[in-house]
């Protein structure tokens, strides 16, 4: 674990930071894991919140640093608390013990190594309920790769196909090319989706995409790309809910919420390509107070 924290380059902003002796990347994140909250989140798709709710586990700190980021107080690290690998597979046990189905592990990416120790240490424990990796999808394959047989269901994004998009809302142009290899490695290990008797889902991945305002030709490109990638091979998850945050003036374009139009077109569009397998949201998601508190519960 330790080396590959001492010169970070988890995921694709390859830093080459010494975490051990406290150097700090892009992301902020330090060697040892920080986490604002641990409690049964029901707020996901219905395949992994189901009716007792997920166990998710908000980790501080963030590689992309969006500028429309909805969890800023964990994203820019402002809040959480330091725990030790031993507590964390502790927080997986008491959340399976809570009834929760899953353990849904919310921006990951920069305590990988951590995280497959704690998931070791939690299934010779007892942990049985499969791991949810919720990533935004900026990462790098091989980083990745080490999660194989530690995570069980992918829970990603694909946010932008335009350079330009992701370089001005994420500060990267290179998002796209990551993420596809990305989410390659993510299909290779997990195969098709598999579900329970229930409709809960035990293996597989999840494809998230925002619709951001004015961006419904770009969202259109991912949905092709992922259709002509993968067909129905994947789960698709088309998102209404983005929600205008404080802190907004440069880019005032993002200072509304989806149309409705806008978001129907979005579906419409999936359909006539031919996705079959995915969600969709109704009005009033669109809402901060939808935002859980960042309060160390059950940390």
């Amino acid at each position: 674990m330790d080396e590959l924290l001492k010169h970070c380059t988890l995921c694709p902003r390859n830093c080459g930071v010494d975490r051990i002796m406290g150097q700090r990347g892009v992301c902020g994140a330090g060697n040892v894991v920080k986490a604002a909250r641990a409690a049964l989140h029901f707020w996901e798709e219905p395949c992994i919140s189901g009716e007792r709710g997920s166990g998710t586990v908000f980790f501080s700190y963030c590689g992309l640093q969006c500028v429309y980021c909805q969890n800023r107080a964990i994203s820019r690290g402002q809040s959480g608390k330091e725990i030790s690998t031993v507590r964390l597979a502790e927080i997986f046990l008491e959340l399976q013990q809570k009834g929760a189905h899953n353990i849904n592990l919310v921006t990951p990416t920069h305590y990988i190594p951590q995280i497959v120790e704690a998931v070791k240490k939690a299934r010779e424990a007892g942990l049985f309920v499969p791991v949810v990796y919720n990533t935004s999808g900026y990462e790098k394959p091989e980083s990745v790769a080490l999660l194989r047989g530690i995570v069980d269901i992918y829970l990603t994004d694909f946010k932008y196909m335009d350079k330009g998009l992701s370089l001005k809302y994420s500060g990267t142009s290179d998002y796209a090319e990551w993420a596809k290899l990305a989410l390659h490695e993510m299909v290779s290990q997990t195969g098709g989706a598999v579900f329970d008797g229930e409709g809960m889902m035990k293996k597989g991945v999840i494809v998230r995409h925002l619709l951001l305002p004015g961006c419904l030709s770009d969202a259109k490109k991912i949905v092709s790309y992922l259709f002509e990638t993968y067909q129905n091979g994947i789960i698709y998850s088309l998102m209404n809910q983005y929600t205008p945050m404080r802190g907004l003036e440069s880019v005032p374009e993002l200072c509304r919420k989806v149309t409705e139009e806008e978001y129907e077109t979005l579906v419409d569009y999936a359909v006539e390509l031919g996705v079959e397998n995915g969600f969709i949201q109704e009005g009033g998601t669109a809402e901060e107070s939808f935002i859980p508190p960042f309060d160390n519960e059950g940390i």
